[in-house]
């Protein structure tokens, strides 16, 4: 796993539990650089120089802002960091916004240490995390725009966004439809690259 690793975090007790995850995950402490705000934040960046971290862990709800601001600012310094957002907003609006800012992944605080820590393994591994309001957004898009363009989905992508629409874990969605969790992984990245969530600059059809 990729190190040292940036923990955003005001919330006390969230940061115990992450830090208890990375732990786990085999990190040592060292490797572990926390901060509560954007202030916070920066400076832990700089020290880093110009590679930057190995992997960031970021909150929404920062006391002095927003996190999408230090993700845009990660995102333009360091191209192919792993970001993942572990955040307890979950609306379209919120997850959009991170994911434009340029998260690699949203995992909300609710699920459980087991699905957070294969979150954060599968966004250092190049998979996207989506909650269930994004994979509703991309099919309300291809129903109110051109209903047709349901064909860009495959079966099998459309089995896995309705999945995740139902809330279920990836694993779960593997278990239901006989795959791999890293095939449920492929499919979601798939779809999201074919509608470009988690670009900078979305089409239209998905503003």
């Amino acid at each position: 796993m990729p190190a040292p690793v940036l923990l955003v975090e005001d919330d006390p007790l969230l940061l115990k539990r992450l830090t208890s995850l990375m732990l786990r995950m085999g990190y040592a402490e060292v490797d572990l650089m926390a901060a509560n705000s954007l202030a916070a934040a920066r400076p832990l960046l700089e020290r880093m120089g110009a590679h930057g971290p190995g992997l960031a862990l970021v909150d929404l709800g920062l006391p002095d802002g927003n996190g999408c601001d230090l993700i845009s600012e990660m995102r333009d310094t360091f191209a192919q960091l792993p970001i993942m957002v572990v955040s307890a907003w979950s609306s379209q609006d919120s997850i959009l916004a991170a994911l434009r800012a340029g998260a690699s992944g949203y995992v909300c605080k609710e699920r459980d240490d087991f699905e957070v820590t294969l979150s954060i393994r599968g966004a250092v591994r190049g998979a996207v995390h989506i909650e269930p309001p994004i994979a509703r957004h991309i099919l309300d898009a291809l129903e109110q725009v051109r209903p047709q363009s349901r064909a860009a989905l495959s079966n099998v992508e459309r089995q896995v966004l309705d999945r995740v629409i139902d809330g279920l874990s990836h694993r779960e969605i593997a278990a239901q439809l006989l795959l791999e969790r890293t095939d449920v992984e492929r499919h979601i990245r798939d779809v999201c690259t074919k509608f470009h969530i988690g670009a900078r600059a979305m089409p239209p059809r998905l503003q």
